[in-house]
């Protein structure tokens, strides 16, 4: 997508996302911090049940740690597009995503028409997959 000659956000919107997504990225990066120093500490566990939470409690911390680097992924992305001006634009139809919708989900590509088809193809896909087994 091209950089918009008149963007539908004005600049104090486009600052606000900005600081929005500035202060979720450093929760992420605060919390992804505190779980690898967790996940750092070695824990000794005698007992076979404590010793199986302690693994799952790690497996949890661990996909959310990973979820965490999808999602700082994804504002790094949406702030490459403050930046290029093509923030707020659906990636699909090349129209506003929407003032509430960026409120919403400020790392949102899709307009609501787009996402719902993408999630109708992907809704029907899996039914298929699943009558074919």
């Amino acid at each position: 997508m091209t950089k918009k000659s008149h963007h539908y956000l004005t600049d104090e919107q486009l600052e606000y996302f900005r600081s929005k997504l500035l202060n979720w990225k450093a929760e992420l990066l605060s919390g992804s911090r505190q779980v690898k120093e967790r996940l750092g500490e070695k824990h000794f566990e005698p007992d076979p049940i404590d010793s199986a939470c302690n693994i799952a409690n790690q497996t949890l911390e661990l996909r959310t740690k990973d979820r965490a680097r999808k999602l700082i992924h994804k504002i790094d992305q949406a702030i490459a597009k403050i930046d290029d001006g093509t923030y707020g634009y659906c990636e699909e139809t090349g129209e506003p995503i929407g003032l509430k919708r960026l409120e919403a989900r400020p790392i949102a590509t899709l307009c609501i028409k787009a996402q719902e088809r993408h999630e109708k193809i992907e809704k029907d896909y899996r039914d298929d997959v699943l009558d074919n087994q």
